[in-house]
């Protein structure tokens, strides 16, 4: 008499691993409204990355080095960032198709249906998001947040539960590049995104499954043995809802395996 009737709710527990996360965000982000409208008319900014390169992939069906894509990283045990000429440049697509347009070029031009999509270094449980920057002037986020927040554009931030933070208000107040003596390797600032549409793995699984009457719950994290940073993530609902939610990340989870 005091707990809901569960009898008939099928559970199923699935762990992805960053790159089966990334993968699954990224299918999730493509099959968001604002998204498939604007590749349709109108123009859309895939900032690097890591999880954002994913996103690219997806969008454009060109193959992504991980790696390169990636601006600022966290990388061989250190924050740093990669060679500027060695960089992937960002994706501009107008109407669908890839431009050569820089993000500060489009961003000219956007308007409140225009889509951004930047990937975060930390995430909350009230679905904030915090970016690292070492650039003094505030890099990409930095330059785009002005237009976006003045013309009311979709700021998209695909961000895996295993850059879950306690706060990221807290986090971004404790940070600062001119605040710190010691730093292993480049000193940052943190800037919070506290208006964007943050897609972690849980809003990826209503993004894909929601219809379905299928919900993610994030149980737990970490691992070894190639699964350090994993996630596990509790799915629930009807039976045929969670089987094909299921099946789902299964193949995701073969798939990044054969990469």
């Amino acid at each position: 008499m005091f707990y809901k009737n569960s009898d008939k709710e099928t559970r199923g527990i699935v762990v992805l691993t960053p790159s089966e996360s990334k993968r699954l965000i990224a299918k999730a982000v493509k099959e968001m409204p604002e998204v498939k409208r604007v590749l349709k008319k109108g123009r859309l900014v895939i900032i690097g990355g890591t999880t954002n390169a994913y996103v690219a992939e997806e969008i454009t069906g060109k193959k992504v080095d991980k790696f390169w894509f990636a601006a600022g990283r966290i990388a061989y045990g250190e924050l740093g960032a990669n060679d500027s000429d060695r960089r992937i440049n960002p994706f501009v697509l107008k109407n669908g198709k890839v431009t050569a347009m820089t993000p500060n070029e489009a961003l000219q031009e956007f308007t409140a249906d225009d889509v951004y999509i930047k990937g975060a270094n930390a995430v909350d449980a009230n679905g904030f998001a915090g970016v690292l920057m070492s650039n003094e002037k505030g890099g990409t986020i930095g330059a785009a947040m002005g237009i976006i927040n003045a013309r009311g554009s979709h700021l998209i931030v695909p961000v895996g539960l295993e850059k879950l933070v306690p706060s990221v208000i807290e986090a971004s107040a404790k940070c600062g590049q001119g605040r710190f003596k010691y730093a292993m390797g480049h000193k940052v600032g943190m800037m919070p995104l506290v208006n964007a549409k943050v897609i972690t793995e849980i809003q990826a699984v209503d993004i894909l499954f929601g219809r379905s009457g299928v919900m993610a719950t994030h149980v737990a994290s970490g691992g070894v043995a190639g699964s350090e940073g994993a996630v596990v993530l509790v799915l629930e609902g009807q039976d045929k809802g969670v089987k094909k939610a299921f099946d789902f990340i299964c193949r995701i989870k073969s798939a990044e395996k054969n990469r």
